[in-house]
């Protein structure tokens, strides 16, 4: 579809002049009648107007959005935050292209307490309008699980199906099944339990659920209290019982605080086109309810927008938000009735925190899965970030790392290894000994090795690769872009440097480091291929310098040429032992007089022979 052509314009001119000052949902229709994209506003005319005017440093797919607009359609609501939920509504039904969207593709279970006469607790992962109350979702099966246990070892109801009304349990229609004679329901069939004390601990399951324990063991201890008084002492026991369950229970949820009684908890998490929202519910200091949603960016892609379109859905998911909310920043649209808190310390900040690191396991979650499942995809996707997060023109497919190794410049050498589709490609690591360069002098030794490698890379016309990573800051970057200047590659490949200090980059010309999130998946690539450099030219300097200095230590004795040193070495395997052996021991290799020598120059040891140890 082509832009929008100039009656067009004036047609979308006369719509956004005659929309009401006042709250409400848009959308935004292409030439074909499709919903591109839902949006809110507190004032509809002056929020659809926006789009229209002309702003310098816009993104490329809000230009794209714009002109692609060819009908604008709205919806007047009370208020802003019923356009919030509108909106939500829409987005969801709609899938426009432009928004943001949710992919929560799990359906979660829900507990269901029915409605009905002695209403049954049931699992379902579908919410019917039937009057039944619903509590979740539970997104671990494992937590829904121990509340159901604890929820039948206290109380006993019933499980069949049965319509048990007054008319038919005074009929007596039903007789009563195994679970009565195994003390898992008391058999309200049959009349065995009233409905009133049925209800009350259907009261006390809902307290349980809704995590307010205090409520519940209260009630138990009054009940056990009642029963010791009549003498009725085995009743009394077995409330004791239910009341040691109950504290087990409680014990295994995430006590937060007990000072903390009913709060909510949101953060958001971005990464590049994703991003990942948590919830958590804490009531009376435990957390009882945790989600995590998945959201693909949209147009809206400020992270208070985002907050307000999760808190949104978790809205429709959970009905209502608790009195008091903790939020790392505050989002675009704040829900009535609600105090909105920004914690700076303490365990309301731990709470938050906590929730942040909840976001950030299901993120890692959902990329081993995606690794595992689409490693294609994986890869393209973490090109793709690296490319957007370091501004690179193509994605970096082959990408180099050199990082240099000396001890007060004796024995330099460099590495260079290559990652490409963002893996190790180990046949074309390189090693380079250092050759003009006299002294610890790491920008000269860069400006070196990155001239021997691209001057021969071009010499044998190979590819070059993308992006050139630099173990180092300002000084060795500079070094190597000018090797590079001078081959004339520094318009074709892009040099990042990669300091230690803070994990911050450098890039040429700009004096000011980038730092880049530490869970991001570009950082942690660059880090991987700098750990990597490392460690290949640590093994390669260390290897060079104890051959030199094993080699230089016997060869230094007269009579010792490189072969016999090398004969004392592969019998003795160093020279730690050579000095040990006897002289019958070394003659035996290498004949009685140069035994004698060698025994005679390696005893007594001395600081070299130290070195050579080690």
């Amino acid at each position: 579809m082509g832009k929008t052509n100039a009656t067009t314009k004036q047609a979308l001119a006369a719509l956004v002049s005659a929309l009401p000052h006042t709250p409400g949902v848009y959308r935004f229709l292409d030439a074909s009648g499709t919903v591109i994209y839902v949006g809110k506003a507190k004032d509809l005319h002056k929020r659809v107007a926006q789009y229209f005017t002309s702003r310098s440093g816009e993104s490329r797919k809000l230009w794209t959005l714009v002109n692609k607009i060819a009908d604008v359609r709205h919806t007047v609501v009370p208020t802003e935050t019923d356009a919030l939920l509108l909106e939500n509504i829409l987005i969801k039904e709609l899938q426009p292209r432009y928004n943001v969207l949710l992919k929560d593709d799990k359906t979660y279970p829900w507990i269901c307490i029915k409605n009905e006469d002695f209403p049954r607790i049931t699992v379902t992962r579908r919410m019917e309008k039937d009057g039944s109350h619903y509590y979740g979702p539970y997104p671990t099966g494992s937590m829904l699980k121990v509340l159901l246990e604890l929820i039948r070892q206290l109380y006993p109801l019933r499980t069949c199906k049965l319509s048990l009304s007054p008319e038919a349990i005074a009929q007596k229609r039903y007789a009563p099944c195994l679970d009565y004679h195994i003390s898992r329901c008391k058999a309200p069939c049959i009349g065995m339990q009233t409905k009133a004390e049925y209800d009350d601990n259907i009261e006390a399951v809902k307290s349980i659920i809704k995590g307010r324990l205090s409520e519940v063991r209260r009630l138990l201890q009054q009940q056990m209290q009642t029963a010791a008084a009549a003498y009725n002492f085995e009743e009394a026991q077995k409330i004791k019982e239910r009341l040691a369950k109950l504290e087990h229970y409680q014990v295994k949820s995430v006590i937060v605080n007990p000072l903390i009684t009913d709060v909510d908890v949101f953060s958001i998490i971005v990464d590049g086109k994703a991003a990942y929202g948590n919830f958590l519910r804490v009531v009376q200091g435990a957390v009882t309810q945790t989600h995590t949603i998945e959201m693909t960016m949209g147009i809206e892609e400020e992270r208070e927008a985002l907050l307000s379109c999760f808190m949104a859905e978790i809205v429709g998911i959970v009905g209502s938000l608790s009195r008091q909310v903790l939020v790392p920043f505050l989002p675009d649209h704040t829900f009535d009735h609600t105090e909105y808190c920004i914690p700076k310390r303490g365990d309301k900040l731990k709470l938050v925190e906590l929730s942040e690191r909840n976001g950030r396991l299901f993120r890692l979650e959902k990329l081993k899965q995606l690794e595992k499942t689409h490693p294609d995809r994986h890869t393209d996707r973490v090109l793709s970030a690296v490319q957007r997060d370091l501004n690179l023109p193509a994605v970096p497919e082959h990408i180099e790392c050199f990082d240099n190794s000396n001890i007060q410049g004796a024995f330099p050498v460099s590495s260079c290894v290559v990652f490409r589709q963002a893996r190790p490609s180990k046949r074309d690591y390189r090693h380079f000994n250092v050759k003009t360069v006299e002294g610890p002098d790491d920008f000269a030794t860069m400006h070196e090795v990155v001239t021997r490698r691209y001057s021969r890379m071009l010499d044998e016309r190979e590819a070059l690769p993308q992006l050139i990573v630099i173990d180092g800051g300002k000084g060795q970057l500079r070094a190597a872009y000018e090797a590079l200047q001078a081959l004339g590659l520094e318009r074709e490949i892009t040099l990042v440097g990669l300091a230690k200090r803070m994990e911050e980059l450098y890039f040429v010309g700009d004096s000011v480091p980038l730092f880049l999130d530490k869970h991001s998946s570009t950082l942690r690539l660059l880090m991987q291929l700098r750990d990597e450099a490392h460690r290949f030219g640590i093994t390669h300097h260390r290897n060079r310098r104890s051959k030199a200095l094993t080699t230089t230590r016997l060869t230094a004795i007269e009579g010792v040429g490189k072969k016999t040193a090398e004969k004392l070495l592969i019998a003795f395997k160093s020279v730690a032992r050579i000095r040990e052996a006897s002289h019958d021991e070394l003659a035996a290799v290498v004949g009685k007089k140069i035994a004698a020598a060698v025994k005679a120059s390696l005893t007594p040891p001395d600081a070299a022979d130290a070195v050579d140890d080690a």
